[in-house]
């Protein structure tokens, strides 16, 4: 939260000792709440009547939302009005940016990791199934994706939106508003066009979640995957309307920076979806 300007102006060092904030503990309640809530409607409890575990998880979610939007605008305001995001801060943010992406990735090596344990020793998950099913990769009775359909559709939809979030961030470094904001916008229809491809892609799949461990890892690294390409475009969305509201210049504008950096996580890791996944278990 922002500090007054007496202290700002008289302190003699380029960091930032934020004020006392009510976010971290309404997070952490709601979040908690929020997690009680799903197990309750997941499990089909009622602690407090007809559909009180429905009620107490929207109630969480409601709290982490408003708390997530309440903290990032006192964020905005602490880098707008304050003054506080100096060029120490601002070194700060990003390599806590890059250590969540670097935790990102280690989450998707996990499903990685998975799928090729299963594929690769096919005869040693007879844990998740029947051992005569998982003879060969894909299991017997398993019709994949065609790569060089829909998944590859996705596949220029989400490089061409890795070119126009580029297109969109030099043209903000070389103070092209316009630019800027065609760029950004375009970026964001690709975002939303890939989400619908891959939704109508899981509508016509022939298998399912459940019953074999090729459904499972499946749905679940792409499934993710689709959740970070929805993340990421509220992401970009935010920062369009910053940027119409003139938030971002060419030397601060560490929010969108942020944003693309993501989104290049997210095009990076759809290529070795599709290389892996798709291509090398098509049959």
């Amino acid at each position: 939260m922002a500090q007054t300007d007496a202290v700002h102006h008289n302190k003699q060092h380029d960091f930032h000792l934020v004020d006392a904030s009510p976010w971290p503990l309404l997070g952490s309640l709601s979040a908690f709440v929020m997690a009680a809530g799903a197990v309750c409607w997941m499990k089909s409890l009622e602690p407090f009547g007809p559909h009180s575990g429905t009620y107490i998880f929207g109630a969480g979610v409601i709290g982490v939302l408003f708390t997530m939007f309440r903290w990032w605008l006192d964020v905005i305001r602490e880098a707008e009005h304050g003054g506080f995001h100096t060029k120490v801060v601002q070194l700060s943010l990003r390599y806590g940016m890059m250590l969540f992406i670097a935790s990102e990735v280690m989450f998707f090596v996990a499903w990685f990791w998975a799928y090729f344990d299963a594929a690769l020793f096919p005869n040693s998950a007879v844990q998740f199934q029947k051992a005569e099913l998982l003879v060969a990769w894909p299991p017997k009775g398993i019709e994949t994706f065609d790569p060089w359909h829909l998944p590859l559709l996705n596949t220029l939809i989400l490089l061409t939106s890795g070119t126009t979030i580029t297109w969109s961030h030099h043209a903000l470094l070389e103070g092209d508003r316009t630019g800027f904001r065609n760029g950004l916008a375009l970026t964001i229809f690709l975002g939303i066009f890939f989400s619908i491809v891959q939704a109508f892609e899981y509508s016509h799949a022939t298998f399912d979640f459940g019953g074999h461990i090729y459904g499972s890892t499946f749905f679940m690294a792409t499934g993710f995957h689709g959740a970070h390409v929805i993340i990421g475009t509220l992401f970009l969305i935010v920062c369009l309307i910053r940027g119409y509201l003139g938030q971002f210049t060419s030397k601060q504008h560490l929010g969108f920076e942020f944003a693309a950096w993501y989104w290049h996580f997210v095009d990076v890791v759809w290529l070795f979806l599709f290389a892996s996944i798709y291509i090398w278990s098509y049959k």
